[in-house]
């Protein structure tokens, strides 16, 4: 796979074989009518993104009308389970994060993940402030999948110091196949988006823009929100340890030290 590759338009798919690695699936859909998610042999993960709600086979997940309005919900279907989601109130769009069923023991049936289910985190300080949404967390009863939203405030790093899960040393890192999937305040908008390699062999720099996805297939990944313009990522990862350990980039990782004199962005959370 060729570099430019890594940068995906909206409504363009990430799967295994498009993105060169082993586990995970990804897709945002824009509903007018039901359609099938899961099936045998894959665990799912379902988040809305907007609009007015769906129905995941017998679950009611309440909509937003845009990740802007409000928390998420989601949901989580175990191996071998399929179901149809069905918009409520007109239209719906929603990302649908799969990966292949290792045999790992998980929920026994569909999970309905509400608003009141995500815990928000705020995290750095200063400038590095940024909100996170838990969704699907690492002691979530999951195979490989993790799910979670970032919140970027104007002009503010996030993914900083930069971090990459690329090589296997736990405890300390773990492998994780993730993407970023796009979302901006004004739709106008456009945040930077860098992924770069610790030996020089791949460093890419993108203005990203509302709806599209980067595969991050190694490295170490920060981006900025430009002056003037929120920024949100949809975050979904899978692997063979279900876990968030990562390395940061040892040039940068002192900055941490700082954070504790610092006072958090007052802007953040940016949706609350």
């Amino acid at each position: 796979m060729t570099d430019p590759d890594l940068r995906l338009p909206p409504g363009e798919a990430v799967t295994p074989e498009r993105a060169g690695w082993s586990y995970l699936s990804f897709t945002v859909h824009n509903l007018v009518g039901p359609m099938e998610v899961g099936g045998d042999g894959v665990e799912t993960a379902v988040v809305v993104l907007g609009g007015g709600g769906c129905t995941l086979g017998d679950l009611s997940l309440p909509g937003r009308a845009s990740v802007w309005e409000g928390l998420p919900s989601a949901a989580y279907l175990p191996p071998g389970v399929a179901a149809a989601v069905a918009p409520e109130g007109g239209s719906v769009t929603f990302a649908v994060a799969s990966a292949p069923a290792s045999g790992q023991r998980t929920a026994e049936r569909p999970v309905r993940i509400g608003p009141e289910d995500v815990t928000v985190e705020i995290r750095g300080a200063g400038n590095a402030t940024r909100q996170i949404n838990h969704i699907i967390t690492p002691d979530f009863p999951a195979d490989r999948l993790e799910v979670v939203e970032v919140y970027t405030a104007s002009g503010n790093w996030s993914s900083w110091p930069p971090h990459k899960h690329d090589t296997d040393d736990m405890p300390n890192e773990a492998i994780l196949e993730e993407v970023y999937s796009y979302r901006f305040r004004r739709p106008e908008a456009w945040g930077v988006q860098r992924l770069y390699r610790g030996d020089g062999s791949r460093d890419l720099l993108w203005a990203v823009r509302d709806g599209e996805t980067v595969i991050v297939t190694d490295g170490y990944h920060p981006f900025v929100a430009t002056h003037g313009d929120d920024a949100y990522y949809l975050n979904a990862l899978a692997g063979d340890i279900r876990t968030m350990a990562c390395s940061f980039d040892p040039a940068l990782d002192a900055v941490r030290d700082g954070w504790a004199s610092m006072e958090p962005d007052p802007r953040v959370p940016l949706v609350r």
